[in-house]
């Protein structure tokens, strides 16, 4: 393990994706959307002191969103540099192939982690008081659930050599686990046949472990899980992809 290659791979993303103003500028803009107008207008519909603020309840679910969308389309970077030949440079190069790995797991999640934490900042305005308490404990589930995302996204950018490909199949990935994680409405209000699929979506336990921290309680809108049963999940499921993105790059 190359320390040392994995902090160049790490600050080679992180310095493409601050130099992509497009990019930087959609990762703002993305949550300021979904939140203010989004999250404005569905709660003209919803009785506030019977089910509680649907602002606030939509906040854990954008964080989500955002680590979702980071995440994944970090990954997009192994399909680019396979077809440009970056790839091939990194693999002859005399480092292990578990340390291209861990640099491409670290830089998703680092980048997650970085977009996540950021909405943070928003709380207050939507009458949330985040303490220090809460940002730890933050910091510490976005950690999870990022690299749980990154490790997914690297085992399916494993299997693909064209960035088309790799926009369509994550685009038919991503947006149906978004839906259905409670992001944007209680797992419980679901019809049984799509509360089933919200079961086996392991973002739907990342999103609910961020409700345990930001949503104190009030109404309807509130965590559906036991926080322990959140994290347990998410943790398997971020090392089992890790075991499979592995395996799938080295047969690669």
């Amino acid at each position: 393990m190359s320390y040392k290659a994995i902090y160049v791979i790490v600050s080679r993303e992180f310095k493409r994706f601050f130099r992509q103003r497009g990019r930087l500028l959609t990762t703002i803009a993305r949550p300021v959307l979904w939140l203010f107008i989004v999250g404005a207008g569905l709660m003209r519909i919803i009785d506030v002191r019977a089910h509680g603020n649907y602002m606030q309840f939509m906040l854990p679910g954008v964080i989500g969103m955002t680590v979702l969308f980071s995440s994944i389309f970090s990954t997009i970077s192994v399909v680019w540099d396979r077809e440009f030949g970056f790839l091939r440079e990194m693999l002859v190069s005399p480092v292990s192939r578990v340390t291209i790995v861990a640099g491409k797991l670290l830089s998703g999640t680092s980048l997650a982690l970085f977009q996540g934490t950021a909405l943070l900042l928003i709380a207050p305005f939507i009458g949330l008081g985040v303490g220090i308490k809460e940002i730890v404990l933050m910091v510490f589930l976005i950690t999870l659930v990022s690299f749980s995302l990154t490790a997914f996204g690297l085992f399916i950018a494993a299997h693909l050599d064209s960035l088309e490909g790799f926009n369509v199949i994550m685009n038919f990935i991503v947006l149906p686990m978004f839906f259905l994680s409670g992001a944007l409405y209680p797992v419980e209000n679901l019809p049984s046949f799509l509360r089933y699929l919200t079961f086996v979506n392991p973002l739907s336990y990342g999103i609910d472990s961020f409700k345990h921290v930001l949503l104190k309680g009030g109404g309807t809108l509130t965590s559906e899980f036991p926080l322990s049963l959140d994290i347990i999940i998410v943790g398997v499921f971020a090392a089992v992809m890790t075991y499979f993105s592995s395996r799938a790059f080295e047969r690669r």
